[in-house]
């Protein structure tokens, strides 16, 4: 069973704290589209939110889970780890909700390489990794939540037996690789929008 993971919860300091998951692309928010993307390629989606108030914002999703944040205050691997002990799928599909362009086929393929490793993390040219738009084993993230002193996501890859995919690979699927385009700034939101031609935010 496959299941996602779409990251929710952050506190969105660089949208002047806005909630990125509800601007607009193409005529749908950030999560709609994560969604509907996900759902033809995964069993479940879970969405991890930092609490119970936030998590009330995403009701109107028909068969969609969100869960709150356990350990709180330490960035993403808190949702992660809340999200590793509310999925029910044995391989996972990890996420931010900042990323409006993810494509289906391309979370196939790299649920396809996961083999027998832990986990299969999209890498540009350099040490430029991709590990909020990966692939793990519940399992092998379950242990290494069990205890770990760092904080940082790359520590945590870094513990795992992961396969680099070099994103190059990616692009008969996704010829831009749109699929990674992530907005951290209302900037370049506006950007995108101006280059497509529709709304910025709801």
């Amino acid at each position: 069973m496959k299941s996602a993971i779409v990251l929710v919860g952050g506190e969105a300091r660089r949208v002047n704290g806005m909630e990125k998951y509800f601007f607009r692309y193409h005529g749908k928010t950030f999560i709609e589209r994560l969604v509907e993307s996900l759902r033809p390629v995964t069993d479940e989606i879970v969405l991890v939110a930092k609490d119970a108030r936030q998590c009330a914002r995403f009701r109107k999703f028909e068969g969609v889970r969100c869960v709150r944040d356990i350990r709180t205050g330490i960035g993403p691997l808190g949702g992660i780890h809340a999200g590793v002990l509310a999925a029910t799928g044995d391989v996972l599909f990890v996420c931010a909700c900042d990323m409006p362009c993810v494509s289906g086929p391309v979370v196939e393929r790299l649920f396809a390489a996961l083999d027998d490793h832990d986990a299969v993390i999209p890498v540009w040219s350099g040490e430029m990794i991709e590990p909020l738009h990966a692939v793990y084993r519940r399992s092998a993230l379950a242990a290494y939540l069990e205890s770990h002193e760092s904080l940082s996501v790359r520590a945590m890859v870094k513990s795992l037996d992961a396969v680099y995919f070099s994103v190059e690979e990616l692009r008969e699927l996704d010829p831009d690789l749109i699929t990674f385009t992530n907005i951290n700034k209302l900037e370049e939101l506006e950007t995108m929008e101006n280059r497509n031609g529709s709304s910025g935010k709801e």
